[in-house]
């Protein structure tokens, strides 16, 4: 495994833009666990809270503006959105947490569908945690970190929307962050900063999700 010093070398950035050069398609979102597809390929899941740029992050990464449906409004992802990178590997675009003006049966079912696909999916590599880079990690955050840690579950803290950030203001959550993280047995060291709007920080994440497709 990679640590945090370490930074990506060409073939692994070359891997990466490979990989996420295939077509991208839509496979089914799932409103319930029967519905969910095969665990045969490898799987990441992009988690956070409401609004924090997941659907933006996955329509940067893939080349595709529409694949997964990005809203303004916080809540509209309902469902866990499946997507097939060319048969390779498998993406799940999971429902915003955190989001207290919905209805609080349907925030409850979310947090259950989220919880029990996180602790049970076996073919699921890591867990692309985004955090919004300016607000850092919150309560509801903390609380899917220490839930995954608990399960043994993979996860890599993406900051996003770096690009609203001045650099000395994203060096000090990134270094909040660290702290944060070292307390967490199950958190991924390199923590990734991306702007799905200027497009930085995307070629990291293409490779570090290349590389979970080969094992």
């Amino acid at each position: 495994m990679r640590d945090a010093t370490q930074p990506l070398g060409n073939e692994e950035l070359e891997e990466g833009r490979k990989l996420f050069s295939r077509p991208c398609t839509f496979m089914l979102g799932m409103a319930s666990l029967s519905q969910l597809p095969p665990d045969t390929l490898p799987e990441v899941c992009f988690a956070g809270r409401s609004n924090v740029g997941k659907s933006s992050l996955i329509n940067a990464l893939t080349g595709h503006n529409g694949l997964a449906r990005t809203s303004d409004t916080p809540g509209r992802t309902q469902e866990i959105n499946f997507f097939s990178l060319d048969g390779i590997m498998q993406l799940a675009d999971l429902p915003g947490y955190g989001y207290a003006r919905a209805p609080k049966d349907q925030v409850a079912r979310w947090t259950r569908l989220i919880k029990s696909y996180l602790r049970g999916r076996s073919n699921l590599r890591r867990v692309m945690l985004l955090i919004d880079s300016r607000h850092g990690i919150k309560s509801t955050d903390g609380e899917i970190m220490t839930m995954l840690d608990a399960a043994a579950v993979n996860y890599q803290v993406i900051l996003t929307k770096t690009d609203k950030l001045r650099p000395t203001e994203l060096e000090a959550v990134l270094a909040k962050t660290r702290l944060d993280l070292a307390k967490h047995v199950a958190a991924h060291p390199v923590i990734l900063c991306t702007s799905s709007a200027k497009t930085s920080g995307l070629d990291e994440v293409r490779a570090e999700i290349a590389a979970l497709s080969r094992f």
